[in-house]
């Protein structure tokens, strides 16, 4: 995700302190990952740098000074130019989960077992995201499904890759 492509889609809807940033981030894309209010001072300092936000406001308060950040209009065009660009599919051709089957095969360890250990964790992970899922709202959900998604063809693959444990142990191993 684009820290800062997402602080500048934020500040469209009018300036914000750091603070506010962090909040509305956290409240909408930080559930499992909240952003540390120095990476977002990080952030708005090197968006100043490239004039993708401007100071809005400073205002004096109890701690140090406190920067109301405003979004300029090559944010607004930056921003813009992300949300239209598609992202990159990722094909997983360097999976670490590949890597540790062919791993298992060469060091004679079981791989089989690591296959099941590594069903069980995505299993477990899946019913706590479903629960979530349950529990959630709209955006909740659709984070849910969208990992879901991603564990699901990660179980697929597990499979078939035990079901082909024999022979990829012979090709890695001749």
């Amino acid at each position: 995700m684009s820290i800062s492509h997402t602080l500048l889609g934020l500040l469209e809807a009018g300036p914000r302190h750091g603070y506010d940033l962090k909040r509305a981030f956290d409240a909408r894309f930080g559930h499992d990952k909240p952003l540390h209010y120095g990476q977002v001072y990080a952030t708005m300092s090197r968006l100043l740098k490239n004039g993708l936000v401007e100071v809005d406001a400073v205002e004096a308060g109890e701690g140090p000074e406190r920067k109301r950040y405003a979004i300029t209009d090559a944010g607004v065009s930056d921003v813009g130019n992300w949300l239209e660009h598609p992202e990159k599919p990722e094909p997983y051709l360097q999976s670490t989960l590949y890597t540790k089957v062919v791993l298992a095969l060469l060091t004679g360890r079981d791989a089989a077992a690591l296959l099941d250990t590594q069903r069980a964790e995505h299993l477990r992970l899946m019913r706590e995201l479903t629960r979530r899922k349950r529990e959630g709202d709209l955006a909740d959900q659709l984070i849910c499904d969208h990992a879901l998604f991603h564990l699901e063809a990660d179980l697929r693959w597990l499979e078939l890759t035990a079901a082909r444990l024999d022979r990829l142990a012979q090709e890695v191993t001749s």
